[in-house]
């Protein structure tokens, strides 16, 4: 009985000797910077597969920065929900040294969402220079408008945008904040009376886009917008006009061909027709003598027959009466 005892107590102190020699140094390093994480949550973390060095330093981090309300088990879930953890902590640290509003569960949020906190962290501090159009996107080198007068304006812009971290989960992406950074400068520069408004103040172009709200419903707020160079392109409403006119002649030219060539189909028509009605003459022509062989030979020339009927009567009387006397010879 004695030696199960001494079995259970020798096993004892061995798990008690490893236990210490594992953990004790977290603990202690945890104790002396006021985390106040047990040597038991230690040995628990280790158990759920979750690094407990990771969890303490992380933890220490925030302690000695003045962050203190982290809970042990929100550190443990973020771990076990496959988060950046060190991001997470050096984020919330940056956020709280520049007097930036983020709170535990709304960096957690953004860290699982996919975003990188710490780089949000630090645009927001730090603003980002973005060039309008972006380089080595295949946009052209310019952002291309025109004046209200017809003369093409060719413009290159830089952004200043820093992160708005309470619209980083949901908001529109850079991306989005440069495509309305362009629409909105060609739109201002379509709404210039003449070009050379835009070229006396450029930045007439810059409060025109600034005073549109491109930044509404992004993860960016446009600290500013700079014109870096602007310069005149082309007439283009002359080339318009131009354009316009050669397709007016175009359509007068198609119009006057179709009106001669109806006329010349007309023409050959008349022609046709005139041919026709020569033809038709030369054949009533032809058709006359033999009408009047015919009348002669059976009507004669009174057309019912009649002068003739009485023609042989009267020539039958002649015949049948006596001859009247001669006159008296002297």
């Amino acid at each position: 009985m004695m030696a199960f005892w001494s079995v259970v107590v020798a096993l004892s102190v061995g798990i008690l000797l490893f236990v210490v020699s594992q953990y004790f140094s977290l603990w202690l390093q945890a104790y002396v910077s006021s985390t106040r994480i047990s040597l038991l949550s230690l040995v628990m973390m280790t158990l759920r597969h979750v690094d407990p060095r990771l969890v303490v330093r992380c933890k220490v981090m925030a302690v000695q920065a003045g962050i203190s309300d982290i809970p042990t088990n929100a550190i443990e879930a973020q771990l076990l929900a496959g988060g950046n953890l060190e991001r997470v902590t050096l984020a919330l640290i940056a956020a709280n040294r520049a007097g930036i509003e983020l709170d535990w569960n709304t960096a957690t949020a953004i860290d699982l969402a996919g975003r990188d906190i710490l780089d949000a962290v630090r645009v927001s501090v730090n603003p980002r220079v973005i060039d309008c159009p972006e380089p080595g996107t295949g946009r052209g080198e310019t952002l291309d408008g025109v004046a209200r007068d017809g003369i093409q304006l060719m413009v290159r812009v830089r952004v200043t945008v820093r992160t708005n971290v309470s619209q980083l989960v949901g908001g529109a992406t850079e991306a989005t904040v440069i495509a309305r950074v362009g629409e909105g400068i060609v739109s201002a520069l379509g709404s210039c009376e003449t070009y050379l408004e835009a070229l006396a103040d450029p930045q007439v172009i810059s409060r025109r886009v600034l005073s549109q709200g491109l930044d509404s419903q992004t993860a960016f707020s446009i600290v500013s917008i700079d014109i870096a160079d602007i310069s005149v392109g082309r007439n283009i409403g002359a080339g318009l006009r131009i354009d316009q006119a050669e397709t007016d002649i175009r359509i007068a030219r198609a119009a006057a061909e179709t009106r001669r060539a109806a006329a010349v189909a007309r023409q050959q028509e008349m022609v046709a027709l005139t041919v026709q009605n020569l033809a038709e003459r030369v054949e009533a022509e032809a058709l006359v003598p033999h009408a009047i062989a015919d009348a002669f030979r059976t009507r004669g020339l009174g057309g019912d027959g009649t002068g003739y009927r009485h023609r042989a009567i009267r020539h039958r009387r002649i015949s049948q009466s006596p001859r009247s006397p001669a006159p008296p010879q002297r």
